[in-house]
C-alpha cells in the first residue's frame, strides 16, 4: 500500500476508533437525513416510565399521561407541572380532543385490554366510549372531520397478528374494522384532508398509508406499506397542517419525519440518546397554528428520569 494511503486508512480508522460510540446508532440509511436537536427539558416529578398522549386543549396548557402512574398530568406555559386527575383502574395512554371537547382516552387494564373512555378535562364525567368487554387494547385515538374517531388495537405479537384499526362513528356508535391483522397496532394518524390514514405496527415495524374511500373502507389498491423501519419501534404519530408525517421511534430517543407521500425527509434527536438515555419516547403533540412540538420521553430503566422536550417541526 502507498505510504500516503496507508496514512489516510490509519487517520480514519483512529477518528472511529476514538468517536464515541452511540448506543443507539443511527441506520445506515437515515444517518444523511436533515435532522434538528429538540432542547428544553422539563423533567416530570414522580414518572420513570412510560410517558403518553400529549395533546393541547384550548387554553394552551398541554395535557399528557403518566401511563404507570395511572394520571393525566399538566404542563403550563412556565413549565410548571400538576397532576390534572387520576384513573382508577386504568392505565391512560393515547389520547385526543373530541369535537364535544372532552378528552378521549385509549386506557388499558392490567389483563392485556383496556377501554376508550371519555372526560370532562378536569377527569370529571368519565363515560365509556369502548368498554373492556368488547376485548380489544385500545392504544391510540385520532378523531375526523365527522366527529368519529379511530383507535389502534395493540393486542398481538410477532407471529399472532390479532390487532387492527376500528372505527367509531359520530355519536358513539359501535366500533367498526378499518384494518384486520396487525402485529400491536400502535400510533395512527389522519391526513389533513381525511382521505390518507397512516398506521404504524409496532411488532414488525411498518408503516401503512392507506387511502380511504369511506371512513371504514380503504380505497380499491389504496393500502401501501410506506416504509420499513430498521430497530425499535414505531410508536405514537402526528400529522402537521402541511401534511407531513411525524413518527415517535419507541426505543431509539428521536422522531423520523415523512413527506405527505411517505418518503423520509428528516428526524429530531433527543439529548442524550448516544448515551442510553431519553429512548423511549412514544408521543408528541403539535399545537394547533404553530410549528411547535412538544415530546414526551423517558429514560425507561430504574432512576431513570422521565421528560418532556421541546422543537419545532420540519420546514419542507
Amino acid at each position: 500500500m502507498m505510504p500516503v494511503l496507508q496514512h489516510c486508512v490509519a487517520a480514519v480508522a483512529a477518528a472511529v476508533t476514538s468517536a464515541p460510540a452511540s448506543v443507539v446508532p443511527l441506520p445506515p440509511g437515515e444517518r444523511d437525513l436533515p435532522a434538528i436537536v429538540a432542547d428544553r427539558p422539563v423533567l416530570v416529578p414522580g414518572a420513570t416510565k412510560d410517558l403518553e398522549g400529549p395533546v393541547f386543549p384550548p387554553g394552551g396548557d398541554l395535557l399528557f399521561s403518566d401511563v404507570q402512574g395511572s394520571r393525566v398530568l399538566r404542563l403550563d406555559a412556565h413549565g410548571r407541572i400538576a397532576e390534572a386527575f387520576r384513573l382508577k383502574g386504568l392505565n391512560p395512554g393515547g389520547m385526543a380532543l373530541g369535537p364535544d371537547g372532552r378528552l378521549y382516552i385509549a386506557a388499558a387494564n392490567a389483563k392485556g385490554g383496556g377501554a376508550v373512555i371519555s372526560v370532562q378535562l378536569d377527569g370529571t364525567q368519565q363515560r365509556t366510549i369502548v368498554p373492556e368487554s368488547a376485548g380489544f387494547a385500545p392504544n391510540d385515538v385520532t378523531f375526523d372531520a365527522k366527529g368519529g374517531f379511530y383507535f389502534s388495537d395493540a393486542r398481538g405479537s410477532i407471529g399472532e397478528a390479532t390487532g387492527g384499526v376500528w372505527y367509531v362513528g359520530p355519536g358513539g356508535a359501535p366500533p367498526k374494522p378499518v384494518v384486520r391483522n396487525l402485529a400491536v397496532a400502535n400510533g395512527i394518524a389522519l391526513s389533513p384532508d381525511g382521505k390518507q390514514l397512516w398506521v404504524g405496527e409496532f411488532a414488525l415495524g411498518r408503516l401503512y398509508r392507506i387511502t380511504l374511500k369511506d371512513a371504514t373502507t380503504p380505497a380499491p389498491f389504496g393500502a401501501t406499506t410506506a416504509y420499513h423501519f430498521t430497530g425499535p419501534a414505531p410508536d405514537s404519530m402526528r400529522v402537521d397542517a402541511s401534511g407531513q408525517l411525524y413518527v415517535a421511534m419507541y426505543g431509539q430517543g428521536r422522531i423520523l419525519v415523512f413527506s405527505p407521500s411517505g418518503l423520509p425527509i428528516g428526524q429530531i434527536l433527543l439529548p442524550g440518546r448516544d448515551a442510553g438515555r431519553n429512548l423511549n419516547l412514544t408521543s408528541m403533540a403539535i399545537r394547533p397554528g404553530t410549528r411547535e412540538m412538544t415530546i414526551v420521553t423517558s429514560d425507561g430503566t430504574r432512576g431513570g428520569n422521565a421528560t418532556v422536550f421541546h422543537a419545532r417541526t420540519i420546514e419542507r
